[in-house]
């Protein structure tokens, strides 16, 4: 782990980027190569593009110069009651960028892209064995809540209220 502390710059790009594509494809790969045997086979399963287009969703890329080293994206899903929900999916940080704020950096914008597009929740959902993941939910005043997904992947559910733009 790098104790580098250069600031990253986020960005909100198409989900169908070249780069968002290799992030993703290292983000599945580790997740399939660090998933507790215990819990089965981990399921690569990558949302699709287009669920990450405005006013619906966004995904970011953090990036250290001209080199991405970070993802995450936010989708709209299924209103709970008067909860408008946005879902975190697939945040991911590269070796070459842990350790330097890059996962907060990414979640910073998707949590401010959500309040833009009227969010008043944001979910997410991850697996206990991600214990640093969790830990930095946690810290961001994300709560541990029942399941809102059949994901086989999650064993952990996790929501944030948020006040969108349109309520400030």
């Amino acid at each position: 782990m790098t104790t580098d502390r250069t600031p990253v710059t986020v960005r909100t790009v198409p989900a169908d980027l070249p780069e968002v594509d290799a992030l993703l494809d290292a983000y599945l790969d580790e997740r399939e190569a660090t998933f507790p045997s215990a819990q089965g086979s981990y399921s690569r399963k990558r949302t699709p593009a287009a669920e990450f287009t405005p006013p619906n969703g966004v995904f970011v890329v953090a990036y250290d110069g001209d080199d991405p080293v970070g993802c995450g994206g936010l989708r709209r899903i299924a209103d709970d009651g008067d909860q408008v929900r946005y879902e975190v999916k697939h945040v991911f940080v590269a070796p070459a960028g842990r350790g330097r704020g890059v996962a907060t950096a990414v979640m910073d914008e998707l949590e401010r892209a959500g309040a833009a597009m009227g969010a008043t929740a944001i979910v997410l959902d991850t697996n206990d064995s991600l214990v640093a993941a969790a830990a930095m939910y946690r810290s961001r005043g994300y709560e541990r809540i029942a399941p809102f997904n059949d994901n086989p992947n999650a064993t952990a559910w996790y929501r944030k209220p948020v006040a969108s733009d349109a309520t400030r």
